[in-house]
């Protein structure tokens, strides 16, 4: 691109960040057990759905696979199941999960997610490939002496004479100031791990009695050895941009082992603290607890074991713990057979982290090209972008971070040899609102079902929407009218506010474009250079855009974009007057506007990507005119006759980007 002689382009074009040769996008995996709701795929997917379609524009399509799946696998889809068998639902638990997976899939093509492939974990083509996958990682782990054996405490119904698989045991989150709903066996609704003995109030699903914990065997991954490591893993992503809620998240979990005593019980702790592993004792004046602080996780559970037997109460804090790869259900991929440890299946959370591995596998393999799944997964050249909500950023932040490097051999390194898994790239996304409350579709607030919000709205309109959102920032609330039981009549619906920028601003220019050379011109478009300083305008309008996608800074995005459109229209508007006995001021002014509606319809089509190309059909223009190689090139080099350009005829009170039926009544 060229700087116009303008210090201020040239200085952004000096700092345009390099893009990508390669780029694997995923977004989080729902559950095989539930139907979608939009905060699935409006909170989450449909960023992911930005990053891919501006990738496959940025830097060619062939270079961009886009991949997710339904995770299948594990206690919540047991528990469905049994549920659902209760009821008299006759088929298999593989028929359910399929039944999921196929609305899912539905449901997200209805939306326009761009998917090369969205795959199911234990149902369809992925499977053979997710399990070899599961098994390389899992030998790779065992093989570099980062995974060990240990026998834990886990929940038994004495009633049911059964073990309890995770979501068949609900308690109360032990950990500090955790505002969970629901503590299941290990791990509560927001990603909290701790041991089953520290779940409070636990109560079996099956009985609803409390359980007794028995021992049990299984593979864990030596999350605590990986600790300096991770310290500079979340320093780097830092200074790359990830976004700081989610570092100052994942920087409480690399603190040390800490236990919380509530200062009403100084005096028994006073009792017994020299019997207590070597501990630091931290007090703050503002807070209702002291802190005891451990060098080990180990020293920190023979503290708990002893508080708990001097009747002291406590919680424990944040900190890393040996991440469980297996258990012992039925509805699982089956582990290798190692040091006599034989049927039993991976833990679904890790398994789930490597299904983007499987799924690129699967779509590489049926085009031909299976063998060039590491260009995307292992080479330096490729970036791995990941979408997903704050509650799995332990997970796919500290936790997968640690396996991929502990792949790499006994001395694993950050600066990661080719052909070894790199490091993605998180897009952590706040909680999305519902009216102001959290929504979920276990929850109390009961989401949106996504065909109630098409029976007001356009897809367009929900995407242009939500991508104005700063779900980086702030848990933002969604509040459509048609929704909210406190909206008055005259009060702004804030999805149609946001989407008439496309339905009214710049579906007028383009409109007001068609009708001038219909009506002026004999339909032929006017072939002339376009105007530098219109041609300097859109350079800073790319560069901007570009490197907001870039840090993805979404909200930024469709400032920039309403910004520039807006601008379209006070240009025409400003000029339009001083061409009316003008022919060729008239011809200058439509080539310069035309520019910019070219370039503003480039911009606008991984968010609005059905109507773009629409619009680019009419304008009788080749589908190359989205590409970011020629993206400032004026549109009559799209065009097959340029010397007598003919766009399509439209008819009066033609609408490029419609709104929805429900909307026009209100006009």
């Amino acid at each position: 691109m060229k700087d116009y002689g303008d210090e201020r382009l040239k200085r952004m074009l000096e700092h345009r960040i390099t893009p990508p040769i390669r780029a694997v996008i995923t977004g989080g995996m729902p559950y095989g057990n539930k139907d979608l709701h939009y905060g699935h795929v409006l909170g989450m997917f449909l960023y992911a759905d930005f990053m891919a379609r501006f990738l496959r524009d940025r830097i060619g399509k062939d270079n961009v696979i886009f991949v997710s799946g339904t995770d299948c696998y594990g206690s919540p889809a047991m528990e469905t199941f049994r549920k659902k068998v209760e009821n008299g639902y006759t088929g298999t638990i593989e028929d359910m999960v399929s039944e999921y997976h196929e609305r899912q899939k539905a449901e997200l093509k209805k939306f326009g997610i761009s998917f090369n492939f969205f795959g199911a974990s234990a149902v369809g083509d992925a499977v053979p490939f997710h399990v070899e996958t599961s098994h390389e990682i899992f030998n790779s782990l065992y093989e570099n002496g980062y995974l060990k054996k240990m026998s834990t405490l886990q929940f038994f119904d004495e009633e049911h004479n059964t073990f309890l698989n995770g979501r068949q045991v609900i308690g109360k989150c032990p950990y500090e100031n955790c505002g969970s709903e629901k503590g299941y066996a290990d791990e509560c609704d927001l990603g909290h791990q701790y041991q089953p003995s520290e779940l409070i109030d636990p109560v079996s699903t099956l009985s609803g009695k409390t359980p007794t914990l028995k021992e049990i065997s299984n593979w864990y991954f030596d999350m605590e050895r990986c600790l300096p490591l991770l310290e500079s893993w979340i320093a780097d992503a830092e200074k790359k941009g990830a976004r700081q809620f989610f570092v100052k998240e994942i920087k409480e979990f690399l603190k040390k082992p800490e236990i919380y005593i509530k200062k009403d019980q100084v005096e028994l702790y006073e009792e017994v603290k020299f019997l207590l592993p070597t501990h630091e004792l931290r007090e703050e004046k503002s807070k209702a607890s002291f802190v005891l602080v451990f060098d080990k996780l180990e020293n920190r559970e023979i503290a708990c074991e002893m508080l708990s037997e001097n009747g002291i109460r406590y919680r424990t804090g944040k900190t890393v713990t040996p991440f469980r790869l297996s258990g012992n259900i039925s509805w699982g991929v089956p582990l290798p057979d190692k040091d006599g440890m034989k049927d039993l299946t991976f833990y679904v959370w890790p398994e789930s982290l490597w299904a983007p591995i499987s799924f690129t596998k699967t779509y590489l393999n049926s085009i031909g090209k299976y063998d060039e799944w590491k260009k995307y997964w292992c080479d330096k050249n490729s970036y791995i972008y990941q979408v997903l909500g704050e509650d799995n950023a332990y997970f796919y932040g500290p936790v997968q971070h640690a396996m991929w490097l502990c792949t790499q051999g006994k001395n694993p390194s950050l600066d990661i040899p080719n052909g070894n898994l790199n490091m993605s790239r998180l897009i952590v996304n706040k909680h999305s609102m519902f009216l102001g409350n959290k929504a979920s579709s276990s929850g109390v607030i009961k989401a949106p079902n996504l065909n109630d919000l098409l029976e007001h709205y356009t897809i367009e309109q929900l995407r242009m929407y939500f991508l104005g959102l700063n779900v980086g920032n702030t848990s933002s609330s969604f509040s459509p009218k048609p929704f909210n039981p406190d909206a008055k009549p005259e009060d702004d619906d804030p999805v149609t506010k946001d989407g008439n920028l496309l339905t009214n601003v710049y579906n007028r220019i383009i409109r007001t474009l068609f009708y001038t050379w219909q009506s002026k011109l004999d339909g032929v478009v006017p072939v002339r250079p376009i105007s530098e300083n219109i041609l300097k305008d859109a350079v800073q309008t790319i560069l901007k855009y570009e490197k907001c996608a870039f840090e993805n800074k979404f909200h930024m995005i469709s400032y920039e974009l309403d910004s520039y459109i807006r601008n379209i229209n006070k240009y025409w508007v400003a000029n339009i007057k001083t061409c009316e006995n003008d022919n060729e001021k008239l011809s200058q002014l439509i080539a310069d506007t035309l520019h910019m509606v070219k370039v503003a319809m480039v911009l606008l089509h991984p968010v609005s990507p059905d109507n773009t190309e629409n619009l680019a059909n009419l304008l009788k223009v080749s589908p190359d005119i989205f590409s970011w190689d020629t993206i400032n090139e004026p549109i009559y080099n799209f065009v097959e006759n340029k010397e007598n350009y003919k766009p399509t005829f439209i008819e009066a009170k033609f609408d490029f980007f419609k709104k929805h039926p429900s909307q026009l009544n209100f006009e």
